[in-house]
């Protein structure tokens, strides 16, 4: 046995099982799990009060390389991932060049292969130049290694077009992920359209113009039968629109974000670029919606959109500065602290939101401990105090709404078949 993690609470939904046990690992997959290995392992760990759960995979990250390394590379990026409890990561496509091809995708994955100690799951874009316009080549980014459509930050919008990629998916039993917008309704907007973009002065972002494209994803993943993934849901009724889907038995999940869950439209009174996220910041009643989703299992993931950008874009104008924040180094203890520890939630449906259910809607053999199963397991310290200080970010870039927040709960180990690749 090359690693026995001792005495940790293992979670994990996949196999009903939340108890105090030993965890053997060898030949970097689960070996055994027992009361007690009798056997010696030539790496013990002591996880008396440590939570051992199936890895954590963020399915929704910018890790901006190539083309803009000055904000993130591949290597900086999955650091920040380990460190921040994931043990994979997927990559949206829109990089420069973006990811459309077999060539591109081929990069991301000999690049993650040198740099990285986690798994990199390449997303390829849903048409060429995510323009909107032709369908990429699908096939062949498939063959490579994609486990994901998307043209994330730039929803499609040819009704035509979405129709004929979802069909085209089908074939390769590829999930499409939306970034739902209807560009003529959100009309330029830099925020939320409500009571703060007026008295702010700030150009508003109608919730309309996601409501519409969620709803029209719906239509079209019923009609064709495809695999549909709404991502950072933001709105009450885009949410009841997923819902109503899956009721109908259409095939449609989809994520949230830990800050559409936990902040609103009200923070942007400080014209601090740092709340400035795409899709925006929604009211305090989308907030509270998306949280009884997030409780009652009606949001199927927790993803970051992790978008890194470099200081010197984000010190502009609110309404001239970049969409989006880091999230990868906050995103657990956020969880842990606001929604684990007030009970909102137990650490059953936090596997479920950071594991179990990304590896299913993504189709990876991961998101359990079963014996045999690849070993990538997050290691939870649900005491540790943290302060999020995004000065020590591995991530090269610091633009987070979160800094000097202070939480109770976070990562304390993470492992990659079965090789420690992050600890406290």
């Amino acid at each position: 046995m090359q690693i026995i993690l001792r005495q940790g609470r293992i979670v994990d939904p996949s196999q009903k099982l939340n108890r105090v046990v030993d965890l053997g690992i060898d030949e970097g997959r689960v070996a055994e799990i027992a009361p007690r290995i009798r056997k010696k392992g030539r790496k013990e760990i002591d996880a008396r009060g440590l939570v051992v759960c199936p890895g954590f995979i963020d399915m929704h990250v910018h890790l901006r390389e190539p083309g803009r390394e000055d904000s993130e590379t591949i290597e900086s990026g999955t650091a920040a991932a380990a460190r921040g409890g994931f043990t994979g990561v997927a990559c949206m496509p829109n990089t420069t060049p973006v990811n459309d091809s077999e060539a591109v995708t081929s990069f991301i994955l000999e690049r993650a292969r040198e740099v990285s100690r986690i798994s990199v799951y390449p997303i390829g874009a849903i048409t060429k130049g995510s323009q909107g316009e032709t369908l990429a080549e699908i096939g062949e980014m498939y063959r490579t290694g994609i486990v994901a459509v998307s043209d994330d930050g730039h929803s499609v919008q040819n009704n035509q077009v979405m129709r004929r990629a979802m069909e085209y998916s089908r074939l390769f039993d590829l999930p499409i992920i939306d970034h739902c917008e209807d560009r003529d309704l959100a009309a330029g907007g830099c925020m939320h359209e409500g009571y703060y973009s007026t008295l702010l002065g700030l150009r508003g972002i109608n919730p309309a113009a996601e409501e519409m494209h969620v709803v029209r994803d719906c239509i079209l993943a019923r009609q064709t039968g495809a695999r549909v993934h709404i991502a950072h849901i933001s709105t009450r009724r885009s949410l009841e629109s997923v819902e109503r889907a899956k009721k109908e038995g259409i095939s449609i999940t989809c994520e949230a974000t830990p800050h559409h869950l936990l902040l609103t439209d009200a923070q942007v009174t400080s014209y601090d670029t740092n709340f400035k996220m795409h899709p925006p910041l929604r009211s305090q009643d989308d907030v509270d919606a998306l949280v009884a989703g997030l409780c009652s299992g009606a949001i199927d993931a927790i993803a970051t959109d992790h978008a890194p950008h470099n200081i010197n874009d984000k010190m502009l104008e609110f309404d001239r500065a970049p969409f989006g924040i880091v999230g990868l180094e906050t995103a657990v203890s956020l969880v842990l602290d606001r929604f684990v520890r007030t009970g909102l939630i137990g650490l059953e449906r936090m596997v479920e939101l950071f594991s179990t259910s990304p590896a299913r809607i993504l189709k990876l053999e991961r998101g359990t401990l079963a014996v045999g199963s690849w070993a990538d397991i997050t290691v939870l310290n649900c005491e540790q105090a943290i302060e999020v200080k995004s000065s020590e970010f591995l991530s090269r870039s610091r633009n987070t709404p979160f800094d000097g927040w202070r939480l109770v709960g976070g990562p304390a180990m993470t492992i990659v078949r079965g090789r420690v690749v992050w600890t406290v």
